[in-house]
Formats: C-alpha cells, structure tokens, sequence
C-alpha cells in the first residue's frame, strides 16, 4: 500500500496543492515551503488517532487564518488521498470504495469498464477525504474523514473511521516530538501500537490502581499539607453540608485509565551510579536526542516487522544522528515499510534515494506544487553515485544555484566571499550565508544544460564562467537569467592579472618558505627579485598543477580588499544584490528599506 497523490486545499501555508509520490520519497525545498504541512495533511486524513485530538484544527490550521469569508460563510480545508497497491486483504474490506488509478496518467479512471481497468499500470485505489470548517452555531472547528467514492443519494459521503485507517497502516513522527512520548502507554504512541499490534490487552489496570489508592501522600503532619487540607475541609463545611467536601488528601494521579496511561512511562539507566553504587534511571524522554531518535526508530522497526504493510512519514530523521547513523536509519525503513515519506535538510540522507524519488516542494503564492528531481543531464547513474551525488544533492536542498564552469572557480569564488566578509561584514556576505550551492559543470558545454535543469526545479540559477564563443554565451544566457563572464578564456588568467603584485609575491614566496612549491617546477621557482611576467608565468604553471588542492582558493585567502581582482570582487557584489535586492536597516525611526546596489556583471 502506498500513497500516490495528495491534493490540499486552504490548510495552513498552503492554498492548493498537487503532489505525486513515486513510491519512497524525501521532501526537499526550503524551510517553510510546506513539507510538513504534506506529511500533517496525510496525517488528518489516515491517521488513526489524529481526529481524537482536541480539537482536530484551529484557526491557525486554515489558509491566512481564513475560515469565513467575507458573507460569514465557512471556508472549509479539503485533503484528498489517492492510495494505491492495495492488498488482498485490503481490496477485500475495502471493495465498495474502490476506484481505478493510472500510474501512466496519474490519475483516476472515470468508471470501471473492464477494458479500462485491465490496462498495464491500472490499479484499484481508495480515495479518502478530510474536510475542516468552523461551526458558528458551536462556535467551534469540525473535522471529519469519509471516503470519497462513492457518493451517497444526499450528496455525503461514507465515514471513514478509525478501524479503517488501522488498517491503512499509516505512521506520522513529527521531529522529536514523538520521542517525549514514544515508551509511554498513552493512546496512540508507539508501545501503545506495538501492544495493540500483539493484540496484548492489559490486565494491569485495576492493580495499579487499588496501589496507588492506599498510597499515603505528604500524610505526615510535621509536612503541613494535611493541616492546611483539614482547614480547607473545615471552611468549605461552613457553606454546604458535612457530607461534602469530606476527608480531602492527596494522591498521585487521578485513578483513572486515561489518567495512567499518560502518566506512567519507561525509565532508562543512564550510566550515571548513586551514592549505595545502584544505577540511576531516568525516563526515556530524558534522554539524549540522539539516543530518543535512535530508540524511536527501533520501535518502528518492530511495528513495520508486526504490521508488514505500513507507510511511514518521518520528519528530518537526521536530527542529532549522526551521518553513518542516519544512512542506516533511512535504509532500514525503506525497506520494512510499503512506504516511506521524509522530509529533510542533510544530503547524507538524500543519498540513499534515487533522483526519482527526491521530490522538490516549492509554493509560490500560496500554491504548492513538486517536481520529481531525476538525474541531471549529462549525468550517468554511475557517475551520480560515484562523485556527483554529494554536490547534486546540496544543490537540491538550497534555494538558490551558482554554477561554475570548472573546480578552479568552485573553489575559488566561496574563499574570496569569506575573505572579503573578513574585511567588510557589512558589505559583504559569504555565499553560505546568501544560501547558494555550488555546482560545478566541469565543461563549459554542461552551464546551460544544467542551468535549465535547476531553473525547472524552481531555483534561482546564477553561473560564472570564462570569456565564451558568442554562439555558447548565447546558449548559456538563454538558459540562466544571472550569468557572468570572465575577461579572459583561463580563470588562471583571470586571477594572475587581476591580483595585486604584492598579493602573488606573498603567496608564491610563502610556497617556497613552507616546502610546497613542486619539484618538477624547479626551474621557475618564485624569488623575490623574479620580474612579474615570469612570477606570474610560474604561478600559472603552479595554479594548473594545484587546480585540484584549491591554490586559487588559497592565492584569494591571502589577499587584502584592495589586492583581490576587480572581476571577482564584483560579481560577488552582483550576486550578493540578486540574492538580497533589498536590506532592512534598523534606524531611530524604526526598520526601512534601501534598495540594494545594482549588478555590475
């Protein structure tokens, strides 16, 4: 069983939104794009315990707080889930709401005729539905689930109640939040499903509680709570007969089920010993965050080995886990579970999936929509496991791209950045501070192709590169709206002319000081009085051996503002006005806006 698309309409950030899941699949896009808000939405809808919250939604649930319009009437939120690869035992309970989904088309059939449904890549389905509005004459917010198909003589629709979620098998964990809960007997947290998974029914209840009954509570008088109870007892007698409010004390809990469940919890040893060399526990939730996460994602791996047909949604598994840890974590889901759903920041767990199973989330407008990653052009699947992988997925998880035509200008254009913010903060930011990834094309013939690929992923393409043939400018800038071209056709050039005299002195003669210079660039070794032509000539040799070990990265990291090259120093200042066209600047009067100086590139 798995999740094929969902639809939302007006919840939280989002107006309306479309997304298809290809099986396994991990959110990515930019914080407050909607990822959650997916995985929150699936979870009103298959969620076995969610619609037992109270309440179910609030005005902050609804699109720009928007839950009447401007004639009082009730703008409702609507979620829609097209679940498909249903089992047997599934097609079975669920055969009179069954319709026919796609897979080639994405999309539902609209009636059953046997030569539709016997197609290649058509599938029973179940579509469930989740509308919520405000009530005015409860003055309050309704929530309810209920199959979409088919539709009833009144125009309603069946319930679709909590037994039939169970057996949907849907599991949401939002970030952390899970782990204050997830070893306690509360209704719906993790050993609360295992136990029910057992089908363990317990017969502890009664005990415990006649326990807690005849447990004494601060009785003793030197305390002074049983005096202050004893005159509390004494003024409420003086209002109402002697029967009522009679022998008031203390106890642990309320004495009921509910009150227990949520109450009682595991408690974990800590490595820490008392004072008599006993261990000390503590309750799970107070343990570290790692250990939490790592713990939860065990339960879940019992749950997915009981259950065998669930679909799991994880929010940012790599939190407080460290990278080989999260790997593990992502494939051991995987491959217990029909399907899981992630969001995340890390590319560590980016990794694990295919490109077609990454989604890109973008909202614009309040319209949310995803687009399926699939491997870049020109990029081999080989090649993307082997060495692309790690740069490609940066890349996915940021807003904005800066595309590089080779590794010297990869490594060249982020050292300048952090030099020139040494400087001068307030001019100049880092390009991780701007939120740009940086790719590397490797051949000028790869900037276009892969800056259309990005600008269709929704992000904001910038590229440098060296002096181009006109008809390849003319290609790039078709595909990059921010492209910036060199002076020269070598970057090497680009630096070694740029840069200030005493900047490449500095830089040279301190290679030969440290032992770096190479041996089978004896004969041009730097010397303090080598006239600037030959420095420079020798640079460039060295610059070409190096391109790989970053020296140009290295030359830029020792220069001043006024020894780094023009044409670096302003593109960095263009891309930094793309990025941020516009700054807040706190004065007396309060916050205001100044436009941001022009690209110069």
């Amino acid at each position: 069983m798995r999740i094929a698309r969902i639809n939302i309409e007006n919840f939280r950030g989002v107006s309306k939104g479309e997304l298809f899941f290809n099986g396994h699949t991990v959110l990515v896009g930019d914080n407050n794009t909607g990822k959650s808000t997916v995985l929150e939405a699936i979870d009103l809808v298959l969620g076995p315990e969610r619609l037992a919250r109270r309440p179910a939604i609030d005005e902050h649930d609804f699109y720009a707080g928007r839950y009447i319009d401007a004639e009082a009437n009730s703008v409702p939120i609507k979620i829609e889930v097209v679940v498909i690869d249903l089992t047997d035992e599934q097609t079975r309970f669920f055969r009179d709401h069954l319709e026919w989904w796609n897979e080639g088309t994405k999309s539902l059939l609209d009636g059953p005729p046997p030569e539709g449904t016997d197609q290649a890549g058509v599938f029973p389905s179940l579509r469930a539905g989740f509308t919520g509005a405000y009530d005015k004459e409860e003055d309050d917010f309704t929530g309810t689930t209920y199959f979409l198909s088919p539709a009833l003589e009144n125009g309603g629709h069946t319930p679709f109640r909590t037994p039939d979620k169970r057996l949907c098998g849907f599991l949401f964990l939002r970030t952390l939040r899970t782990g204050s809960r997830a070893l306690s007997l509360e209704r719906g947290s993790l050993l609360d499903i295992i136990l029910r998974l057992q089908e363990k029914r317990l017969q502890m209840w009664e005990e415990v509680l006649d326990q807690l009954r005849k447990l004494p509570v601060a009785e003793k008088p030197e305390l002074g709570i049983s005096d202050i109870l004893s005159k509390v007892q004494k003024a409420v007698r003086s209002f109402v007969p002697s029967e009522w409010a009679d022998n008031p004390h203390m106890r642990v809990t309320d004495l009921t089920r509910e009150n227990l469940r949520k109450a009682l919890t595991v408690f974990m040893g800590t490595g820490a010993k008392r004072q008599d060399g006993s261990d000390y526990a503590a309750p799970f939730q107070h343990q570290g965050t790692g250990t939490i996460n790592i713990l939860v994602l065990a339960l879940l791996s019992l749950i997915a080995e009981l259950k065998q047909n669930v679909i799991f949604a994880m929010e940012e598994p790599e939190i407080a886990i460290p990278p080989y840890t999260q790997k593990r974590i992502i494939d051991s889901v995987c491959k217990k579970s029909a399907q899981a759903l992630f969001t995340s920041h890390s590319p560590y767990v980016l990794e694990e999936f295919k490109p077609s199973q990454v989604l890109v989330v973008k909202r614009e407008a309040g319209v949310l929509s995803g687009t399926t990653a699939d491997y870049p052009p020109a990029v081999k699947p080989k090649a993307y496991r082997a060495e692309f992988r790690t740069r490609f997925c940066e890349a996915l998880l940021a807003r904005k791209v800066l595309i590089t035509e080779g590794r010297t200008e990869y490594d060249a254009f982020p050292a300048a950045a952090r030099r020139l913010h040494e400087f001068d903060p307030n001019r100049f930011k880092t390009l991780e501070a701007l939120g740009l990834a940086l790719v590397s094309a490797n051949t000028d013939s790869q900037i276009a192709p892969l800056g259309e690929y990005f600008s269709k992923l929704g992000k904001t393409v910038l590229a440098v590169f060296d002096k181009q043939e006109p008809a390849q400018k003319t290609e790039i800038e078709a595909k990059i709206p921010h492209t910036f071209e060199a002076p020269e056709k070598d970057f090497e050039d680009v630096l070694l002319k740029g840069t200030a005299e005493s900047a490449l002195r500095r830089y040279a003669l301190g290679l030969v000081a440290e032992g770096d210079w190479p041996q089978h660039l004896g004969g041009k070794t730097p010397t303090a009085a080598m006239p600037l032509n030959e420095l420079r000539d020798a640079l460039k040799d060295y610059l070409g051996w190096a391109k790989g070990a970053g020296g140009a990265a290295d030359l830029l990291g020792i220069c001043s503002l006024d020894e780094m090259p023009d044409f670096i120093v302003g593109t960095l200042e263009s891309i930094q006005a793309i990025v941020e066209p516009v700054s807040n600047v706190e004065t007396g009067d309060g916050p205001v806006e100044i436009a941001a100086k022009p690209p110069t590139g």
